[in-house]
């Protein structure tokens, strides 16, 4: 009943919102679209704790402000709106299925996300180098929020790490901050079932993106999946797994 509810009120939520952060961003730059954008953040995240018991812990320091990088592990839909409520003014990469909700493409284009296509390929080179010219041009640098995977995995899963979060940072010359999470045991992938428990976002040290992009992918792949897996398996579920899925002892169903 509780992830009945939740879902209501989120999808509810979302949709008021969106027509807000619209109207907001018709108003010249980006910091009152951006302030809509991190209250409908904090709000969703108040109400993943009220009514389904997900408390999010967030461990390491969140670098609000400054000029990095965030290369962080993707389990749920929930991911970017937990980053955005923890991580203050922060840009982001995602992919163009954002643009199939109402209104979302013009927000999107407003607050200076950078949108990919899924596919791959020349266009999401293109849209990445955009992306970057734009993040240079910026008068007060921001973090930029990358999920190097480029598609949502199961928990306990994993997929190669893509090579724009190097070129990323390398073009900006910023540091990469790994982000580690289990947030997928609570709220998995885009599902409608919610977990209650304790979803942790951790914030490792940072990488310098040298000049071997494939030392550098490595490197930050293994800091955040083995971190991830430690997180998983801390707060491991005590009651049976289902379908061969572990999942929390507290289900909000």
């Amino acid at each position: 009943m509780r992830s009945f509810i939740f879902n209501i009120a989120y999808w509810s939520m979302s949709g008021v919102y969106a027509v807000i952060c619209a109207i907001l961003a018709l108003i010249p730059g980006r910091t009152v679209l951006m302030h809509g954008l991190r209250s409908y953040a904090r709000l969703t995240v108040h109400l993943m704790r009220w009514i389904c018991g997900i408390k999010v812990e967030v461990r390491g320091t969140p670098p609000k402000n400054q000029p990095v990088v965030i290369g962080a592990k993707h389990q749920s839909w929930g991911d970017g709106i937990v980053m955005m409520a923890k991580c203050g003014d922060v840009n982001f990469v995602c992919g163009d299925h954002m643009l199939k909700f109402p209104l979302i493409g013009w927000v999107l284009k407003r607050c200076g996300a950078i949108v990919l296509s899924n596919q791959g390929g020349s266009e999401a080179r293109d849209s990445l180098m955009a992306g970057i010219v734009r993040s240079q041009g910026e008068g007060r640098p921001r973090p930029v929020l990358i999920y190097p995977e480029g598609h949502l995995t199961a928990v306990g899963t994993g997929m190669r790490y893509r090579s724009g979060v190097w070129h990323m940072a390398r073009a900006l010359d910023r540091p990469i901050i790994p982000v580690a999470t289990n947030l997928g045991h609570f709220w998995p992938q885009q599902t409608w079932h919610k977990f209650a428990g304790t979803a942790v976002i951790e914030f490792l040290d940072p990488i310098a993106p040298g000049e071997d992009r494939d030392a550098t992918l490595s490197e930050l792949e293994a800091r955040v999946e083995t971190r991830s897996r430690e997180l998983e398996a801390e707060f491991a579920p005590v009651a049976k797994p289902s379908h061969g899925q572990a999942r929390p002892a507290v289900i909000c169903a």
